[in-house]
């Protein structure tokens, strides 16, 4: 596949940064500066990929005008029918080559790598909704599982059949933010709920919202635009409940925006984890703010991004999971709700990265 006189200058220039940095990282001065050889060693890292990729497609389009010019001057017939079957082996690694560089030249998600947190709240269908945002939260638990990341609680508020009102969490782990960030929007669930005596379906909602958590260095918090409360917290029906003031509710002024945390029964505690929602929210807000020009990076999540949108159903009668952004219909759901969803976030992805192919150029 030819490659567009565009894209070649792209990648020459990324070439010559590439030795430049290498230069650079040798030199006593950067070597000294810790933070200068730091941020110099991971542009070297992240460039190398593409760089050792484009070298190879060098390598191998030398290669391919070599034996074209052979082929010109050849009039043995065995000799130039050697020359043919590797000018087409070289056509095929060239056509590779170019793929595997227009991929590694789309743009980086700067929080590819963070750990998320995660709000589950009921949407329409009463009871219903609220245990079926329980059942998305052990959906989750069981995904974090077999990626071997963390899930720690923050701020879990149960009905009193043990359904969601909101569920606040974190999954802390390498790629949780580049393999959750899909989930966010609304999540619809089809089924004969167990107080449905005439056997009728019912459609009912959850929404989940997915954050990259937020590191302290991005999110400045002025502690003067915050008003922070404490209250008793307790759990469901009035159960376990708590005669300190532990629990935490924090509000951002300037913002709106309103955190709550009673999973500890430390209120330090409590106040820890309730900041991390917090800054988490605050860069997720600004963050939107700063990026509505920019809506391909915005709206990655294979849609509008908006999280009132649908985006998949949970069918319970005919046993699938439908995502509505890539049309994508499964007949897994048992083993996707125990955290096989492997299948579907790779298709996500995959949509993802052709939607940016397709401005690369």
């Amino acid at each position: 596949m030819k490659m567009s006189d565009g894209l070649l200058a792209r990648l020459d220039k990324l070439k010559e940064r590439y030795a430049e940095l290498g230069v650079l990282l040798a030199r006593p001065e950067v070597v000294s500066d810790q933070n200068l050889f730091k941020n110099y060693s991971k542009e070297h890292s992240d460039l190398q990929p593409a760089a050792d990729k484009y070298e190879e497609y060098l390598a191998h389009k030398r290669d391919f005008n070599e034996c074209e010019n052979m082929l010109a001057a050849e009039t043995d017939p065995d000799m130039r029918g050697m020359l043919k079957e590797e000018l087409e082996t070289l056509r095929v690694k060239m056509d590779s080559d170019a793929d595997e560089l227009r991929i590694a030249l789309l743009p980086k998600d700067p929080d590819e790598d963070n750990n998320v947190i995660m709000e589950i709240r009921a949407g329409a269908g009463g009871d219903e909704a609220a245990l079926f945002g329980t059942e998305l939260m052990k959906m989750y638990r069981h995904y974090a599982d077999r990626m071997r990341w963390k899930v720690e609680e923050i701020n879990m508020n149960y009905t009193e059949l043990g359904g969601a009102k909101e569920l606040t969490f974190m999954i802390a782990g390498k790629g949780a933010w580049g393999n959750l960030k899909f989930e966010s929007g609304v999540h619809r669930v089809q089924r004969v709920p167990e107080t449905e005596a005439q056997g009728r379906i019912h459609t009912s909602t959850v929404t989940v919202a997915v954050l990259p958590e937020a590191k302290d260095v991005e999110v400045n918090v002025n502690e003067n635009d915050l008003k922070i409360d404490t209250y008793r917290s307790g759990g469901a029906g009035g159960q376990h409940v708590n005669k300190t003031e532990s629990a935490i509710r924090i509000t951002h002024l300037p913002t709106g925006i309103v955190v709550e945390c009673q999973d500890e029964r430390s209120q330090i505690k409590n106040r820890e984890k309730a900041m991390k929602v917090l800054r988490s929210r605050l860069y997720d807000f600004y963050r939107s703010q700063a990026d509505r020009e920019y809506s391909a990076a915005r709206r990655a999540q294979i849609g509008t991004g908006d999280r009132s949108e649908r985006i998949r159903t949970y069918n319970f009668p005919q046993g699938r999971v439908t995502d509505h952004r890539i049309g994508l219909t499964l007949y897994t759901l048992d083993r996707f709700m125990l955290g096989e969803m492997d299948e579907m976030i790779s298709a996500l992805k995959i949509a993802l990265q052709n939607k940016l192919l397709e401005n690369i150029e």
